[in-house]
């Protein structure tokens, strides 16, 4: 998705507990503006919240939504922090973060956005080797912001992570 009047465009990533991905992308260079939230669910939930996507029953990931520049960061650079940031053999968990909520996926809202996706993951195979990645490719549904306390949740704690 992109915005012709402010020049930004929207992507969408799944990468186990919304928390890391949120701050992570939020530092990068042409980030925008970042926000978690919830996608790729049951079309009948109109505002999922997060006790029902815990529920295993919406079938909702945990997703941050990015806004950013691309005349100051490229989609391609986001992929490739995409990558890095989580692990993207793992089916439903992220370390002890285990449920379909916290799956890989990547959410295009362009079909340049598709075909960059196309040619990043298979860097990213060849990289990896034999391990298989699983990550989910997709074109972007509703996006649903999660409750305002899970906003910036890291920051507003002065943390830098979720995990020990």
């Amino acid at each position: 998705m992109t915005n012709k009047l402010s020049k930004t465009e929207i992507a969408i990533f799944a990468a186990g507990c919304f928390w890391n991905p949120e701050l992570y992308f939020s530092k990068l260079p042409g980030v925008v503006k970042t926000r978690v939230g919830y996608i790729d669910g049951d079309p009948k939930i109109k505002k999922p919240t997060y006790e029902q996507v815990c529920s295993h029953e919406t079938g909702f990931a945990e997703a941050v939504e990015v806004t950013f520049n691309p005349e100051k960061t490229s989609y391609k650079k986001l992929l490739e922090g995409f990558w890095k940031i989580h692990d993207s053999t793992q089916i439903n968990r992220q370390g002890p973060d285990i449920g379909d909520q916290y799956r890989s996926a990547i959410f295009y809202t362009t079909e340049e956005q598709k075909v960059e996706i196309g040619f990043s993951l298979k860097v990213e195979q060849k990289r990896l080797g034999n391990k298989k990645i699983v990550t989910q490719i997709k074109p972007a549904t509703q996006f649903f912001p999660a409750e305002e306390y899970h906003q910036k949740y890291l920051e507003k704690r002065g943390m830098k992570s979720c995990h020990v």
